[in-house]
């Protein structure tokens, strides 16, 4: 890969995870098509971006370990749930067609950003509720599905966690992106990484260039969010998941 190839690569990679990580989730709507455009098959850009997409969970946390407590409760509760989810999703992508999949998700997600315009205070103040064991199994069983949506699938996901996280445990946007960049960004993604891995093949070249792009844009776009607060990250969030659904339905 010659160097203009590595920078263009990085500046994809800087400019995709600074969004994520402002929003909530999505560098795979702009880095995971790249990487295909650029001549690596789905299975093998899939490998390689959620690879990078572990700078995005270190940059995000050098950026919050400054401002942010993460709640042992939902720690765990994302890891023990999510991981599994992620593991599973990442044996079945490979053995399926993903189009159908695909539009699915699209519509989906797309149904997050409006339901997020139709409710002007969602996630505006920090109204913790089902805490409690009931809320936590219910809210457990969804991280797990949106966990297998990340194994498989590589854009989005993130979104469907902060919304979920905002919308059934009551937190505001700017504590659930956290949540979503320091767990999804950096243990989902890892697992997944290493799932597929074993099971495909990885562009290591590739990766310098996408590491630092998403290490960078990790910490930066949580600086952004920490900087700008709620309002601004559910703007983001919404103008994010609309442009993925379209990219998502229309390919």
């Amino acid at each position: 890969m010659s160097f203009l190839d590595q920078f263009i690569l990085f500046l994809v990679s800087l400019v995709a995870n600074t969004f994520s990580a402002f929003s909530g989730g999505g560098a795979g709507l702009i880095q995971f098509p790249v990487l295909i455009f650029l001549g690596l098959s789905f299975s093998i850009a899939l490998a390689t971006h959620k690879v990078a997409s572990v700078a995005l969970g270190i940059g995000a946390v050098l950026r919050y370990l400054k401002t942010s407590r993460l709640e042992r409760q939902f720690v765990l509760l994302m890891l023990l749930t999510g991981l599994p989810g992620v593991v599973l999703g990442g044996n079945i992508i490979l053995l399926v067609p993903d189009r159908w999949a695909e539009i699915a998700l699209g519509m989906l997600t797309g149904g997050l950003g409006i339901y997020s315009i139709l409710k002007p205070q969602l996630g505006q103040h920090y109204v913790p509720v089902h805490r409690d064991w009931s809320g936590c199994i219910m809210g457990g069983l969804v991280l797990f599905l949106i966990g297998f949506l990340n194994g498989s699938l590589t854009s989005g996901t993130g979104l469907f966690v902060t919304l979920w996280l905002v919308g059934w445990f009551g937190m505001d946007y700017q504590r659930a992106v956290a949540y979503t960049l320091i767990m999804v960004g950096l243990f989902w993604n890892g697992t997944g990484a290493i799932t597929l891995g074993l099971l495909g093949d990885i562009r290591w070249d590739w990766l310098p260039a996408l590491l630092l792009g998403s290490l960078l844009g990790g910490y930066l776009g949580s600086h952004l969010a920490i900087k700008h607060g709620n309002r601004w990250i559910k703007r983001a969030f919404e103008i994010v998941t609309l442009c993925i659904s379209v990219k998502l339905i229309y390919g």
